[in-house]
């Protein structure tokens, strides 16, 4: 195949996968941003997790919550779990990866908060054990997963699954999920 067909092809199929997550997540979307947005709303935090690009997924929300996204306003309570070198390193030599996620759910969960999941399988073992400890603490759980949502999807209040299998497409709804969950939540809270 030519690459310049590739290219087209790959846009493509990622516009497809956009437009049939259009067509089935927009409820679970619009309820995702009033929970998030009631939750920051009454002084609540935010957490979110994740593995390699979902780490990285986890640390944008929280940047474009704590920092700002369109609007100038208050900073957000969100901390993205894991992003502190000590205590994940501290924690994972010690007592394992696995349970990493769940141990700071523990520190910084508080009833009436959220955690946001993100793992593209929906399997990760860390996310699995933070959305349990979440659960228990009486936070609301929202994944963002593939297809499926795995073995996350029952530990999940709201689950925004991703319509693929593919994890780049999937990575890439999740980006335009997350984009749009900090533009509602600004929206609201910036007045």
């Amino acid at each position: 195949m030519d690459p310049h067909e590739r290219v087209i092809q790959h846009f493509h199929e990622s516009i497809r996968t956009k437009q049939m997550a259009m067509d089935q997540l927009v409820g679970v979307v619009v309820r995702a941003a009033e929970i998030m947005a009631h939750c920051l709303h009454e002084e609540g935090k935010i957490l979110s997790c994740g593995n390699g690009g979902s780490a990285a997924d986890a640390m944008h929300i929280a940047g474009e919550l704590v920092g700002r996204f369109l609007k100038e306003r208050r900073g957000l309570n969100c901390i993205a779990l894991g992003a502190d070198a000590a205590v994940t390193t501290a924690w994972s030599n010690d007592y394992g990866y696995d349970s990493l996620f769940a141990r700071q759910v523990e520190a910084y969960g508080r009833a009436g908060g959220v955690l946001l999941g993100i793992s593209t399988s929906g399997n990760s073992a860390n996310v699995l054990k933070a959305a349990e400890a979440a659960r228990a603490k009486g936070m609301t759980v929202i994944g963002l997963t593939g297809e499926t949502g795995g073995k996350l999807a029952p530990l999940c209040d709201i689950l925004l699954n991703a319509p693929s299998r593919h994890t780049p497409h999937i990575q890439q709804i999740h980006a335009c999920l997350y984009h749009y969950l900090c533009q509602k939540v600004e929206e609201r809270l910036a007045g």
